[in-house]
């Protein structure tokens, strides 16, 4: 039979990328509240990654972006958060749809998935 988990030597690279991806988007969220709480007050944070990514689209984004921006970062770190909950079980890379291993390249750039691009695809 085939296997149906990640060894935990995998899980291990897996938690640390997650970590590292959770650390920054903790930082980005910050950042993003910040600029809600001193919306005009821009001091040195805004050098930070999403000052920089927010002025790439437009040089000033409404508030009610910012609090959109916020929210999906909220969701994406409470889906890292599950990931390394999944990590712990032992759970983790398995797709929700097929029960089969998500593949490695796939979790390496979405590391919070849990459906394999097949069972996504076939969502849409």
């Amino acid at each position: 039979m085939a296997t149906t988990r990640y060894s935990d030597n995998d899980l291990k690279e897996f938690k640390a990328l997650i970590n590292k991806k959770l650390s920054e988007a903790k930082e980005d969220l910050e950042l993003l509240n910040g600029s809600l709480s001193h919306n005009d007050d821009h001091g040195t944070n805004d050098t930070g990654r999403t000052f920089n990514m927010m002025e790439d689209g437009s040089d000033t984004l409404s508030r009610e972006e910012v609090a959109q921006l916020a929210a999906r970062q909220e969701k994406f770190i409470s889906s890292l958060k599950n990931a390394l909950i999944r990590i712990e079980n032992k759970t983790y890379g398995i797709c929700r749809s097929t029960g089969k291993l998500i593949q490695k390249e796939r979790l390496k750039l979405v590391p919070h998935a849990t459906l394999s691009i097949e069972a996504k695809n076939a969502q849409s």
